[in-house]
Protein backbone atom coordinates (compact mmCIF):
# COMPACT_ATOMS: atom_id res chain seq x y z
CA UNK A 1 0.00 0.00 0.00
CA UNK A 2 2.61 2.74 0.95
CA UNK A 3 4.44 1.55 -2.46
CA UNK A 4 1.27 2.74 -4.79
CA UNK A 5 1.23 5.78 -2.69
CA UNK A 6 4.72 6.70 -3.21
CA UNK A 7 4.34 5.87 -7.04
CA UNK A 8 1.17 8.25 -7.11
CA UNK A 9 3.22 11.28 -5.22
CA UNK A 10 5.89 10.43 -7.78
CA UNK A 11 3.42 10.64 -10.91
CA UNK A 12 1.33 13.90 -9.29
CA UNK A 13 4.91 15.84 -8.94
CA UNK A 14 5.72 14.83 -12.85
CA UNK A 15 2.42 15.91 -13.85
CA UNK A 16 2.68 18.79 -11.90
CA UNK A 17 6.11 19.88 -13.41
CA UNK A 18 4.68 18.96 -17.03
CA UNK A 19 1.75 21.31 -16.63
CA UNK A 20 4.23 23.96 -14.91
CA UNK A 21 6.52 24.00 -17.73
CA UNK A 22 3.45 24.17 -20.39
CA UNK A 23 1.94 26.64 -18.90
CA UNK A 24 5.10 28.72 -18.35
CA UNK A 25 5.86 28.07 -22.26
CA UNK A 26 2.43 29.42 -23.51
CA UNK A 27 2.62 32.62 -21.06
CA UNK A 28 5.59 33.33 -22.23
CA UNK A 29 4.91 32.93 -25.24
CA UNK A 30 1.74 35.42 -24.81
CA UNK A 31 3.91 37.76 -23.60
CA UNK A 32 6.07 38.04 -26.38
CA UNK A 33 3.26 38.72 -28.60
CA UNK A 34 1.19 41.42 -26.65
CA UNK A 35 4.52 43.01 -25.82
CA UNK A 36 6.12 42.78 -29.35
CA UNK A 37 2.66 43.89 -30.99
CA UNK A 38 2.17 46.78 -28.27
CA UNK A 39 5.80 48.34 -28.74
CA UNK A 40 5.34 48.04 -32.87
CA UNK A 41 2.18 50.15 -32.85
CA UNK A 42 3.58 52.66 -29.98
CA UNK A 43 6.84 52.74 -32.61
CA UNK A 44 4.84 53.14 -35.85
CA UNK A 45 2.23 55.60 -33.73
CA UNK A 46 5.39 57.97 -32.22
CA UNK A 47 8.48 57.71 -34.29
CA UNK A 48 7.79 58.01 -37.56
CA UNK A 49 6.00 62.09 -36.65
CA UNK A 50 8.52 62.66 -33.50
CA UNK A 51 11.88 61.50 -35.23
CA UNK A 52 11.11 61.15 -39.22
CA UNK A 53 11.99 57.40 -38.38
CA UNK A 54 10.33 54.38 -40.84
CA UNK A 55 8.10 52.07 -38.86
CA UNK A 56 8.52 48.69 -38.15
CA UNK A 57 7.30 45.34 -38.17
CA UNK A 58 6.27 42.90 -35.35
CA UNK A 59 9.90 40.58 -35.21
CA UNK A 60 11.52 44.44 -35.26
CA UNK A 61 9.77 45.16 -32.53
CA UNK A 62 10.11 41.89 -30.32
CA UNK A 63 14.22 42.64 -31.25
CA UNK A 64 13.89 46.02 -29.50
CA UNK A 65 12.24 44.27 -26.72
CA UNK A 66 15.47 41.85 -26.01
CA UNK A 67 17.91 44.38 -27.06
CA UNK A 68 16.16 46.69 -24.15
CA UNK A 69 15.94 43.77 -21.85
CA UNK A 70 19.92 43.11 -22.46
CA UNK A 71 20.91 46.84 -22.13
CA UNK A 72 18.66 47.72 -19.11
CA UNK A 73 17.62 44.31 -17.30
CA UNK A 74 20.20 42.29 -17.55
CA UNK A 75 19.38 38.61 -17.59
CA UNK A 76 17.34 38.45 -14.05
CA UNK A 77 19.58 35.96 -11.81
CA UNK A 78 19.53 38.35 -8.77
CA UNK A 79 22.72 36.64 -7.49
CA UNK A 80 24.43 39.83 -6.11
CA UNK A 81 20.75 40.49 -4.11
CA UNK A 82 20.82 36.78 -2.70
CA UNK A 83 24.47 37.00 -1.77
CA UNK A 84 24.27 40.06 -0.02
CA UNK A 85 21.74 38.87 2.34
CA UNK A 86 23.45 36.34 2.94
CA UNK A 87 26.37 38.20 3.64
CA UNK A 88 24.51 40.14 6.17
CA UNK A 89 22.72 37.21 8.22
CA UNK A 90 26.50 35.47 8.25
CA UNK A 91 28.09 38.95 9.48
CA UNK A 92 25.08 39.26 12.31
CA UNK A 93 25.50 35.37 13.22
CA UNK A 94 29.28 36.21 14.18
CA UNK A 95 28.47 38.92 15.93
CA UNK A 96 26.03 37.67 18.05
CA UNK A 97 28.58 34.89 18.34
CA UNK A 98 31.56 37.25 19.64
CA UNK A 99 29.55 38.94 21.84
CA UNK A 100 29.56 41.73 19.93
CA UNK A 101 26.20 44.55 20.18
CA UNK A 102 25.45 47.80 18.31
CA UNK A 103 25.28 49.30 21.57
CA UNK A 104 27.97 48.19 23.28
CA UNK A 105 30.72 50.79 21.89
CA UNK A 106 28.08 53.67 22.05
CA UNK A 107 27.30 52.55 25.83
CA UNK A 108 30.24 52.96 26.46
CA UNK A 109 31.20 56.39 25.00
CA UNK A 110 28.15 57.85 26.01
CA UNK A 111 29.07 56.97 29.75
CA UNK A 112 32.72 58.05 29.46
CA UNK A 113 32.23 61.32 27.11
CA UNK A 114 28.66 61.89 25.80
CA UNK A 115 27.02 63.21 28.84
CA UNK A 116 29.86 65.65 28.79
CA UNK A 117 29.62 66.55 25.62
CA UNK A 118 26.19 66.86 25.45
CA UNK A 119 26.08 69.32 28.34
CA UNK A 120 28.77 71.71 26.75
CA UNK A 121 26.94 71.42 22.86
CA UNK A 122 23.22 72.39 25.37
CA UNK A 123 25.32 75.26 26.84
CA UNK A 124 26.87 76.90 23.72
CA UNK A 125 23.36 76.54 22.57
CA UNK A 126 21.80 78.70 25.59
CA UNK A 127 24.42 81.23 24.81
CA UNK A 128 24.26 82.03 21.45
Amino acid sequence: MTNSHTQRNKIKKVVTVIFWVIFGTIAMAAFVLVFGYVVMLLWNWLMPALFGLGTIGFWQAVGILVLAKILFGGFGSNKFRGRSRRMKSRFKERCREKGISKWQHYDKFWQEEGKAAYETYKERLENN
